[in-house]
């Protein structure tokens, strides 16, 4: 009898360890991180999880993890930008063709690269704020725009020669660990402490849950929607730093995809597209995960086409997940 109540007894406590494991959403992230890691291991044949790969999709996905934390600030407040990939494509263009055949290392180049990229989002942030203007029409004429501005800059064609020493942003390394991979998670960590332990964090939730409660209740919403949108914008700048240093060149397909795969790394780590609810936490997974399905397919030879297809159809199951959750709450 009592060997029964003791079988029963822990039966229920790992019931209730499982169930209290399954509500975290980044167990379950993490969870499915680790599945799709051995899934690929296992299609190809071991290539995939090998230390030179693993660190590669790490490289991969530190360009695209930092744009998806810029995005997640905006997407948060109930907004979008769809314009970071062109704005690090102009930022990176402009980077490149201002220090193309100089010597040294360009720290004036970064500094203004940097400083337009936050521009570029503050231009964003007050059509938003200000005017009032939808951020889904707002960032796609941005996108546009600097996608032209790339192609006046570049002439269409891949501007190379750029100072040796830079490569040590996109290439070296600091100890055992990638620069991209430090400056990930360096990012990734400032943006966590902001979010959860800071006033503008608890205003950016609040503006993404009810903007006219928070309005009512002191927060300077117009700030706060401001505010994201430059943040968007400097750390799409980043990327394109560390995307035109890994590569040493800059041309029009350098930063292709890059805005849908920061939506994807946000909507996929949990963060609502109705702004208010979501974790950074889920995002740096997100990013993981998206870089695992994208080296994945690469290394299996997937056709583009296919591969386009199985990211929307990720994309897609991430917003209905979000949608039947938001209905059901």
């Amino acid at each position: 009898m009592n060997n029964i109540q003791g079988t029963e007894s822990r039966l229920q406590r790992a019931k209730t360890i499982s169930q209290h494991f399954f509500k975290h959403e980044n167990a379950v992230l993490g969870l499915i991180l680790v599945g799709l890691i051995a899934l690929f291991g296992g299609l190809s044949k071991g290539y995939s999880v090998t230390t030179t790969n693993l660190t590669n999709i790490l490289l991969q996905s530190s360009t695209r993890g930092i744009a998806a934390v810029g995005q997640a600030f905006v997407i948060l407040t109930g907004g979008i930008d769809v314009s970071v990939g062109g704005l690090a494509l102009f930022t990176m263009s402009t980077a490149a063709v201002l220090m193309r055949d100089t010597t040294g290392f360009p720290h004036g180049v970064i500094a203004l690269t940097l400083l337009i990229g936050a521009a570029i989002g503050a231009s964003s942030g007050n059509s938003v704020s200000r005017v009032g203007m939808p951020p889904l029409i707002v960032t796609l004429a941005m996108w546009t725009i600097l996608e032209g501005g790339a192609l006046v800059i570049t002439r269409g064609y891949t501007i190379v020669g750029l100072p040796r020493v830079f490569d040590f942003i996109g290439q070296g390394h600091i100890g055992m660990v990638p620069v991209p991979v430090v400056l990930f998670i360096i990012i990734a960590v400032i943006g966590y402490f902001v979010l959860y332990y800071t006033t503008f964090g608890r205003s950016i939730y609040s503006v993404g849950g009810n903007p006219v409660s928070s309005w009512l209740s002191g927060v300077n919403v117009k700030m706060v929607l401001f505010s994201v949108y430059v943040i968007s914008g400097f750390l799409a700048s980043i990327a394109g730093t560390i995307t035109l240093s890994r590569t040493m060149c800059a041309s029009m397909g350098s930063t292709a995809g890059l805005e849908l795969d920061s939506i994807a790394a946000v909507v996929i780590g949990g963060i609502s597209l109705s702004g208010g609810r979501g974790n950074l936490i889920g995002v740096v997974i997100g990013a993981l995960i998206i870089g695992v399905i994208n080296n994945g397919m690469s290394i299996l030879l997937m056709p583009a086409p296919l591969q386009e297809i199985v990211k929307g159809v990720v994309i897609y199951l991430a917003v209905s997940i979000d949608y039947l959750r938001r209905r059901k709450g």
